[in-house]
């Protein structure tokens, strides 16, 4: 059977799973839509949340942007792993005993302010429209390859499958069908990483493998390989890096507290029974986070050895058929500057011929190893599991902002369950619609647009939430001259530096202290931070009882008050 048919077969057998889990899992209250009833185990919320979290820009883009960047590529690894173990030990724990649906309601109470939660609420659309515009592009490239329709098709048709899962089910019905798509994103990650690591270096393990010997009778080592080709062309050494120190610490700084702010995973800690359940399934997500994440430099380098074996200095004409079907999408292009009919893929903007998305690295390299069709097809229902599993928790976060934080908490207090709950609903609709306009115009490739999502992140929420739990002299007029601030700090700097909102984009020369857009996120949040304290200590401290609360949320359960001793 050809790839196309497998891929139907494949695609439509996880959709039917997902759609008949929602169905079965269906949001009955307010409590089951928000937080799946709170009453998830640690192994299966541990699932959901790495299905939640591992996005199209960890399936598809990291291991391209690894590939292409070698040794730079690292800090995306760096920084959303760090990231997990950030929020594990000092949030989720005390979020999930605060006991509050969604992050502007732990702002909203924890500052005591309408003002701090509409904030928050705006802070929380912002980070989240800017991920989910990545999952939906994710689902379009995906799409528009495999089941040979355009882009633009491709994202409506996620809209649907999305839509119905996530306005049905809710927080339940995402739950159970985050799971499925963690064992559908996890076996099509490593199927084809452990194939092609026993072609290339005959070791099954892809992790061993990218430091293995390859098995052209050299006895070169993989990397080595890598380096000669890249440099060979005119590239940087696969294994050197050229960012400068100080822009990998703020990319690396900016992916940790972002991950650690983000509302679509922190709201996952809400739907266990007990605070001990959220530490235990923190834990669980970042063992089954690892499985990729250890793999997908393995995947980088043998796509990358694969793809400059496959294309450099050979005749177009005799291009294999999947150079041909990716062309077709406008991710790959081939242009014949020099009239030779050959393929020249070197460094050097001025000679070079081929340009390559590095979002279909992942995607193309099943085909380029020349794996058999059901693999390639497998891969394409796993990239779409990783897109839509975030896409439902980052529309979730949209809905429950909306519904919860502003019609229920400011609008409409004396609003019905029954009433919250069609809002949600409503809401749902409307911010899959949204969606689906950033799916169709995204602005840039998915691991670009979701790191600077990261850096709204670590902007705006993670000062507030982290002082909110330990500093309990923060009060309500910090918090909110800290989330402006650093909002608006963030984005500036992105419309300045990424986006050319205003005027033409500056080179990297122009960046300040020498930090891209990606991790000026972290710069931010040390603003947002200043701002916070230092307003904080010249305005009122917040009541007694609010910080009694503070308190109270760092005693773990089952010990008695604290002393006055303490």
């Amino acid at each position: 059977m050809s790839v196309q048919v497998w891929t139907y077969i494949i695609v439509g057998i996880t959709f039917a799973l997902y759609i008949g889990i929602a169905i079965w899992s269906r949001a009955g209250s307010t409590k089951d839509f928000y937080v799946a009833g709170g009453g998830v185990s640690p192994l299966a919320n541990g699932m959901a949340t790495a299905a939640d979290w591992m996005s199209a820009a960890s399936f598809i883009s990291m291991a391209g942007i690894i590939s292409f960047t070698g040794y730079d590529g690292s800090v995306y690894l760096m920084g959303w792993t760090g990231g997990y173990v950030l929020l594990a030990l000092l949030l989720a724990p005390y979020l999930r005993k605060f006991g509050k649906f969604t992050v502007p309601d732990f702002i909203g109470d924890r500052y005591y302010s309408d003002t701090a939660r509409i904030v928050a609420v705006i802070c929380a659309l912002l980070v989240s429209f800017t991920y989910v515009a990545g999952q939906m592009r994710g689902v379009g490239v995906v799409f528009s390859r495999f089941l040979e329709v355009d882009i633009n098709t491709g994202v409506i048709i996620g809209m649907i499958i999305v839509l119905f899962y996530a306005v049905l089910g809710g927080m339940k019905g995402i739950t159970y069908t985050q799971v499925a798509q963690y064992c559908v994103l996890i076996f099509a990650f490593m199927v084809p990483a452990i194939f092609i690591s026993i072609q290339m270096t005959g070791n099954p393990i892809p992790q061993l493998g990218m430091g293995g010997t390859v098995l052209d009778g050299s006895e070169m080592y993989l990397l080595e390989k890598l380096n000669g080709l890249s440099t060979e062309l005119g590239f940087n050494q696969y294994t050197d890096g050229s960012k400068d120190m100080i822009d990998i610490f703020a990319i690396t700084l900016a992916l940790m507290v972002g991950t650690a702010g983000l509302p679509h995973v922190i709201v996952r800690f809400f739907t266990v029974k007990k605070v001990k359940d959220a530490r235990k399934s923190a834990g669980l997500a970042l063992l089954l986070i690892a499985v990729l994440y250890t793999t997908a430099p393995a995947v980088a380098v043998f796509a990358r050895v694969n793809l400059i074996e496959t294309v450099s200095d050979k005749s177009y004409d005799v291009m294999p058929e999947w150079f041909k079907n990716w062309e077709k999408t406008g991710l790959l292009t081939f242009e014949d500057k020099n009239q030779d009919g050959k393929v020249q893929y070197v460094a050097d903007p001025q000679i070079n011929e081929l340009k390559v998305d590095p979002d279909i690295m992942v995607l193309a390299n099943p085909e380029i190893a020349k794996l058999p069709a059901w693999i390639i097809a497998l891969v394409a229902a796993g990239c779409l599991a990783a897109a839509l599993s975030t896409a439902a928790g980052l529309l979730l976060v949209i809905s429950a902002s909306v519904s919860h934080d502003l019609i229920k908490k400011i609008f409409m207090p004396t609003i019905s369950d029954k009433g919250e709950l069609l809002a949600a609903r409503l809401s749902a609709v409307v911010a899959v619609c949204v969606a689906g306009y950033f799916g169709i115009n995204p602005p840039g490739f998915v691991a670009a647009v979701v790191a600077l999502a990261f850096g709204l992140a670590a902007a705006s929420l993670f000062p507030a939430i982290i002082l909110g739990i330990f500093y309990k002299r923060m009060n309500k007029e910090g918090a909110v001259s800290g989330m402006i601030v650093g909002i608006l700090f963030m984005l500036f700097y992105m419309a300045k530096f990424k986006l050319g909102w205003l005027g033409d984009i500056p080179p990297a020369s122009e960046w300040w202290f020498g930090i891209s857009p990606e991790g000026f996120g972290s710069v931010a949040m040390v603003v947002n931070l200043i701002v916070s304290v230092a307003v904080s200590r010249f305005t009122a401290a917040p009541p007694h009882e609010v910080q009694e609360i503070v308190e109270n949320i760092r005693i773990p359960s089952g010990v008695g008050a604290a002393s006055s001793s303490h």
